[in-house]
């Protein structure tokens, strides 16, 4: 994949997360935080009211998981992301370190 195109979020089962509606995730971009060995989904919001829009499916605009096999110059290159319950209730399943 090359590195101008945008890896879509594929599911995301964070049940909790303002932008997830029916395991899909409606905020216009996310980005991978987390620290060393742990990728977090950054753009995870925990509160009652919806967010995001209702005909957009995100997307990964930025990773900062520099060590990830998926990061080529802070972008994601994976086929697409899965967002879930990891170490945190939010993580980027599709992380694998290098």
């Amino acid at each position: 994949m090359a590195t101008t195109e945008f890896v879509p979020v594929s599911d995301c089962t964070v049940g909790q997360c303002s932008f997830n509606h029916d395991h899909e995730c409606t905020a216009h971009a996310i980005t991978v935080t987390g620290s060393s060995g742990h990728a977090h989904c950054g753009t995870f919001i925990s509160l009652g009211p919806d967010g995001g829009l209702p005909t957009v499916h995100a997307e990964v605009g930025a990773c900062q998981r520099r060590e990830c096999v998926h990061n080529e110059h802070l972008m994601c290159t994976a086929d697409d992301v899965k967002v879930g319950a990891g170490t945190d209730e939010a993580d980027c399943l599709t992380y694998q370190a290098a």
